[in-house]
């Protein structure tokens, strides 16, 4: 015998697996009316529990509410005549989000719902999946997200940055906190996505150039830039530099990059992170010594992985397990591990010490900064190692 607080628990959990579909639904009949059975008990189980029956019926019928409560007439052998309810139809979402307190989230989901698709029609699948995101919006910002979409629908390349955009009461912040919204219902209106989840190539929007930190360590090579020590540039500008090193140095850390005293022949670029595809642009470094030094974490050796996909030649320095046992009074932990598996850019030795940190090995989330390192202990093996090329 279902009471009415089951139902409800019932819908509940209808709700949340069904609405999406519901929403989506191009023919709703299909999906309703919903008929709830009550499991009205036979007379052997109302005998055994004729209080339970009692209670169950007239809590049916002091129900007001939605939907259609269907109630049958039993003639029993001892307990006699009695009206009993059977089941409870339900003949749409609205019935059942009355139900369950969910009729305005629904109601303004369905109105937004049905806005973006009469304007876009092939937003109705994506639109679906956003029940949370229409239901939940303030007005304002569903207005502005339409008004964002119409000017990117007339302005699919308008090269623009995005501080540039002449739509009002849309600025800068409101349009980045929001770029996995907007980029879902751009990929449902055009129906293709862009590679790499470029949210602003889809825009048709121009985004500043990423600012590479270049160090010139060879004072006759600062002489092409009349002294010039460090250039901060897109990498498409230093690509067009004449320049002619012999080392190439990839430090991660910045203060370890500043620290870097004249080195022939050398030039550093400090600070890339994951952003080392950059070197790839950089033609006169192809055939240079390489050296990368990083931090001796999971992120370390997922950088240099990366960064040996564009500069295969690049040895690491000071990231052996030696070094990592010499300085363990100096060990930080690392927050988060790189989930990178098959690095196979790594020699077996980088490898080895890979899979030792992540099966912690040496202890958990062990790290070892290379600014922690002894700096006369760092510059000796750099030294060495740009004088000893491998």
């Amino acid at each position: 015998m279902k009471l009415p607080d089951d139902v409800q628990l019932l819908l509940k959990k209808r709700f949340a697996g069904k609405h999406r579909d519901w929403l989506a639904a191009d023919n709703p009949s299909q999906q309703w009316p919903l008929l709830i059975p009550l499991g009205p008990p036979s007379e052997a189980e109302a005998l055994k529990q004729t209080e339970a029956v009692r209670a169950w019926a007239a809590a049916w019928r002091e129900w007001r509410g939605e939907g259609e409560l269907n109630w049958i007439e039993r003639r029993w052998r001892v307990l006699g005549t009695q009206r009993l309810p059977e089941s409870l139809r339900l003949d749409g979402p609205h019935a059942v989000c009355a139900w369950i307190g969910e009729l305005g989230r629904w109601q303004l989901a369905e109105q937004r719902h049905q806005a973006l698709c009469g304007r876009w029609p092939q937003l109705a699948p994506t639109s679906a999946r956003l029940f949370n995101i229409l239901a939940d919006m303030e007005s304002a910002d569903f207005s502005r997200c339409l008004s964002v979409l119409e000017w990117l629908e007339v302005n699919p390349a308008s090269g623009l940055y995005l501080r540039q955009l002449p739509i009002p009461g849309v600025d800068t912040k409101w349009i980045e906190t929001r770029k996995g919204l907007l980029a879902k219902l751009l990929t449902g209106m055009r129906g293709t996505s862009v590679q790499g989840d470029n949210f602003y190539a889809m825009c048709g929007l121009q985004t500043a150039p990423a600012m590479v930190h270049m160090r010139l360590l060879d004072p006759e090579l600062r002489m092409a830039t009349r002294g010039l020590r460090d250039i901060c540039a897109p990498a498409a500008q230093l690509a067009g530099m004449n320049l002619s090193p012999s080392t190439v140095l990839v430090v991660e850390n910045q203060q370890t990059g500043l620290a870097l005293p004249d080195l022939p022949g050398a030039v550093a670029f400090i600070g890339l992170g994951y952003g080392v595809d950059v070197l790839a642009q950089i033609p006169w470094i192809r055939n240079c010594q390489g050296i990368y030094w990083g931090d001796i974490d999971t992120h370390g050796y997922a950088i240099l992985h990366r960064a040996r996909s564009h500069l295969p030649q690049l040895q690491s320095l000071l990231m052996d397990e030696a070094t990592l046992l010499q300085f363990s009074s100096l060990w930080t932990t690392e927050g988060e591990q790189s989930i990178a598996e098959g690095l196979s850019q790594l020699l077996p030795p980088e490898a080895t010490i890979y899979q030792g940190l992540k099966q912690h090995r040496w202890g958990h989330g062990v790290r070892l900064e290379q600014e922690r390192i002894s700096w006369p202990f760092a510059l000796r093996a750099l030294q060495q190692a740009i004088r000893s090329p491998t």
